[in-house]
């Protein structure tokens, strides 16, 4: 990319997205950021604060799905790229209105991808003039691999098996972007992360939520026995490898990354109370907070990542395991959540 283009972000005012607007900012100086965030329950601008003053960066309050909004976008920024991070992405939230799932994130992701291809190319296979190197990339998600059972972990070439109208909205979405590349040689890159934690992650998310509640001494909610395991993925080796699929990635491939950090729930949970143990004791335990609550319906059990095709291909590789990066996790939250 040269400095004079704009690219899109989508969504860049949530966990993962505000996150990515840093790290490419510092990393990509003089390319023009456009953020388009629907500011939904998992948006907050607060997490961009400092970018107010930053000539390089762009932010529109509006909707993805809106048709006129991303046209005009286009129209205005002439851009070069699109992050497409935009989703509603609270399972529980999704098993309670399914409805905005399927329409941000299927229909969302078709009026952009949509969009992107009317501006670029000519006809399929063929681009517009300096449209060539333009690209597409899509973040998604490891669960629409479905669930594991207590070995095995997901490839790219693992069949699609999703079960909450979440994944399932994911996974539609993933399949659109896929046939974007395969009928209109659309220059698109997927990928499918696990669960990512670290700064600006939204309250109601489990990590944030065990800090949350240890500190304001109340119960600490744990699904079911707690023994679900996630691979967990320090936000910013996420960024990195986005990055790098973005930039190195082939076109029409998909690239897992994954955190090499498979933990249950309750490991997490305990971790979380010894480190607040070390750095802000209390007369008790932290632990001793910890309770059990009903588990939430289709609860998968297990999701692992096999990154090995993004750190062969492209070099990417996390520098951060769990224990290091939940320290830092833990001290941003308690700066958050304790600022007088």
């Amino acid at each position: 990319m040269n400095n004079s283009q704009s690219i899109l972000i989508t969504g860049g005012a949530g966990f993962i997205g505000s996150n990515f607007i840093f790290y490419f900012l510092e990393n990509h100086p003089g390319i023009k950021i456009v953020n388009l965030d629907n500011l939904t329950y998992a948006g907050d601008l607060s997490n961009l604060e400092h970018l107010k003053t930053n000539d390089a960066y762009h932010f529109v309050k509006g909707d993805i799905c809106d048709v006129q909004l991303v046209n005009d976008l286009f129209e205005k920024y002439k851009f070069s790229g699109v992050f497409h991070f935009a989703a509603e992405s609270h399972v529980d939230n999704s098993i309670k209105h399914p409805d905005t799932f399927i329409k941000t994130n299927v229909y969302g992701t078709f009026n952009l991808l949509n969009t992107a291809k009317n501006y670029w190319m000519e006809s399929p296979f063929s681009f517009k003039e300096g449209c060539e190197n333009n690209r597409f990339l899509h973040i998604s998600t490891d669960e629409v691999y479905g669930t594991l059972g207590k070995t095995g972990l997901f490839s790219e070439k693992t069949p699609y098996a999703p079960n909450s109208p979440y994944s399932a909205s994911k996974a539609s979405s993933d399949f659109i972007v896929r046939s974007y590349y395969h009928t209109y040689g659309m220059n698109v890159v997927t990928t499918n992360c696990s669960n990512n934690y670290g700064p600006k992650q939204h309250d109601e998310k489990l990590i944030p939520t065990i800090i949350r509640k240890a500190i304001n001494n109340e119960n600490i909610p744990i699904y079911g026995d707690g023994k679900n395991i996630r691979d967990w993925l320090y936000v910013k080796d996420h960024c990195r490898g986005i990055d790098l699929a973005f930039r190195d990635g082939k076109t029409g491939e998909t690239y897992n990354i994954g955190g090499k950090n498979e933990r249950d729930n309750l490991y997490i949970a305990h971790k979380i109370c010894e480190i607040l143990d070390e750095i802000r004791p209390q007369k008790k335990p932290y632990s001793e907070q910890i309770s059990f609550v009903k588990d939430r319906p289709g609860h998968d059990f297990r999701y692992a990542i096999d990154a090995s095709k993004i750190e062969n291909e492209l070099g990417w590789e996390a520098k951060e395991n769990f224990e290091t990066g939940i320290t830092k996790t833990i001290k941003w939250y308690l700066n958050k959540y304790e600022k007088p």
